[in-house]
């Protein structure tokens, strides 16, 4: 089969609110023959075998709910996994490697998780079967993998010499799933009898008594990284393990993930940080396709090489183009001057929140200006922009503001039940092109706000925030939940709105990537989570970032090749000389 036929069964609204548009105006149907039909629910199904790929049934459906995809050629072999009819497909899979990390690399919906639920024993494939319930057996997967590295693996699964541990992406379910506090979750899973020593290592000793249900997710997240490690097994497998994490928690979270890997284990990473998954891992699969149709895996590389062939969108030993157009970086990225005229400015600014105290000195943002907000998770980064965004009113201290402020807050209502077109109404009117365009929102307007996954929901909430007419913009965390492509633009966005418009931003976020790329200057939290903070600056990147990184204990380079920001391997030679020099961002 060299052509994909797929229905989004959410979007399809046949019988409610169309009247089968596709099937009346498929020239197949039109000579008699049956290519779509309707299903035992009313939705649309297309027979692949008799479909010509006119691409009619796609621009006819007023939905959006029909894809028609014209597999590459060198797609000669069947899917490893099809999850129905007119669903998607999942074109190999990813090779464990015992003794490194083996990092995925790829935009949402492709087909990463799906990869590693089968490689984790979750998820029985079926080779395309869809219709195959039990799923392909140990010898029909080895009969398929002959000759790769897949082979022996499955091998050694069906021998019963790999034993495997998951952690899964959603570990904000994980309270739905298990009651009692931390301590009495890691107990039961704990075959190494180590429950202290990891719990220590991932800094949750504090939070061992609380119950499950009351933890942030932050701590979930640490957890469930935990609960994965506690089980004796020599294949570790995590999905997007740095969720929800601050920057400080990323980095130690990497080193612990990358400790784990030796001769005998094997470990397998899932994650969109661009400079955490560089940082993790030692080899990353690319994985390319169609978003929600067919996702492919590429040959594994250096990691610094797969990251480099990401970027510029071309596998050269595959010889395929998967993106139109090359992501770049610069060393110095041109964009217009800050004024240096202050838009909003405060001074000895203070707020108590229970036991946590917040303190600002003197600072201020300049007009058509982006400034970056990095600092560890509870210590006043939210509460300080909900000072800007006139939230919460300050304890003591001056706020020197008197301009329109459009916030997007950390965490979005999904109770809403809205369209999404109702919600975007003013701003598809206005900036329909420079932001619902850009940030791909037209699949989502007829889609309910409560309907929305995390990174719809978060593209969603940046549009209205962008689409407010506003002097300062402030957006809390917006690269949550979103891919690594989607974060490059969201981030080149909202950096070309400011200067279009003439207007400022303050973004907080823990992509250190995303920030490097938006940001003019950078303001940094200090302090101890949930007892004090105290904010510094905005300064100079280079000054904002040195000191921020010197807390990590890291320094960053530029890659010679695609300019993105690395950090550098501890007590390197680079790493010693700029540690010496005191410059961490950068030598």
């Amino acid at each position: 089969m060299t052509r994909l036929a797929i229905i989004d069964k959410v979007k399809c609204k046949n019988h409610i609110s169309c009247p089968f548009i596709c099937a009346g105006a498929c020239p197949i149907n039109r000579t008699g023959k049956e290519c779509i039909v309707e299903d035992d629910k009313g939705k649309a199904v297309i027979n692949e075998d008799l479909c010509i790929g006119c691409g009619i049934c796609p621009r006819q459906c007023p939905y959006g709910a029909i894809k028609i995809i014209n597999l590459p050629e060198e797609l000669k072999q069947q899917p490893i996994h099809r999850y129905g009819k007119n669903d998607f497909e999942l074109f190999s899979l990813p090779t464990p490697i015992f003794g490194k990390v083996v990092g995925i690399l790829g935009v949402n919906g492709i087909g990463k998780s799906t990869a590693i639920k089968i490689l984790a024993g979750i998820l029985k494939p079926n080779l395309g079967h869809w219709d195959n319930k039990e799923g392909a057996s140990y010898d029909e997967l080895i009969a398929y993998f002959k000759g790769t590295e897949a082979q022996t693996f499955f091998e050694k699964i069906k021998e019963g010499k790999i034993k495997i541990s998951y952690k899964p992406q959603a570990v904000d379910s994980l309270p739905k799933t298990a009651k009692g506090t931390v301590k009495e979750l890691l107990a039961k899973v704990d075959e190494k009898n180590m429950l202290n020593e990891i719990a220590e290592k991932l800094e949750i000793k504090k939070v061992l008594d609380n119950d499950i249900e009351k933890i942030s997710g932050g701590e979930l997240q640490r957890v469930a990284i935990a609960a994965c490690v506690l089980k004796k097994a020599n294949f570790y497998v995590f999905d997007e393990p740095s969720s929800y994490l601050d920057i400080k928690q990323r980095i130690k979270v990497s080193q612990f993930i990358r400790e784990l890997a030796n001769e005998e284990t094997a470990v397998m990473v899932v994650e969109h940080d661009l400079i955490i998954l560089d940082y993790m891992t030692d080899l990353i699969h690319i994985m390319y396709g169609k978003e929600g149709a067919y996702g492919v895996v590429s040959n594994p590389r250096a990691s610094r090489s797969a990251i480099n062939t990401y970027l510029t969108g071309y596998l050269r030993g595959e010889n395929i183009r998967f993106r139109d157009h090359e992501i770049k970086f610069s060393e110095s990225p041109v964009r217009k001057e800050a004024s240096h005229v202050p838009i909003v400015s405060w001074e000895n600014v203070s707020k108590k929140l229970g036991n946590f105290e917040l303190n600002a000195g003197t600072g201020s943002i300049f007009k058509h200006e982006t400034a970056g907000v990095l600092g560890e998770n509870g210590i006043g980064k939210t509460s300080f922009v909900k000072i800007l965004a006139k939230v919460i009113e300050p304890d003591s201290g001056n706020v020197n503001e008197d301009i329109q402020v459009s916030y997007k807050p950390q965490y979005i209502d999904t109770a809403s039940n809205s369209m999404v077109a109702e919600v975007l109404r003013e701003v598809m009117l206005k900036y329909n092109n420079q932001v619902v365009r850009h940030l791909d929102i037209q699949p989502l307007l007829m889609k309910k706000i409560n309907e929305l996954s995390g990174g719809e929901l978060q593209r969603v909430a940046i549009a209205l925030c962008l689409g407010r007419e506003a002097k300062l913009y402030l957006l809390d965390e917006p690269s949550a939940y979103l891919d690594v492509e989607q974060r490059l633009r969201v981030s080149k966005l909202i950096r070309e709105v400011m200067e279009e418009r003439g207007t400022s931003a303050l973004i907080v976020d823990h992509d250190l990537l995303f920030l490097d790329h938006i940001s003019q200057r950078l303001m940094v939290f200090e302090g101890i989570p949930a007892e004090k903070g105290s904010a510094v600056g905005p300064m100079e990147m280079k000054d904002g970032m040195s000191m921020f990184l010197k807390s990590l204990e890291i320094t960053l380079r530029r890659d010679p090749e695609s300019k993105r920001p690395r950090i550098n391997k501890k007590d390197s030679v680079l790493d010693r000389e700029q540690k010496q020099s005191g410059n961490y961002y950068y030598s």
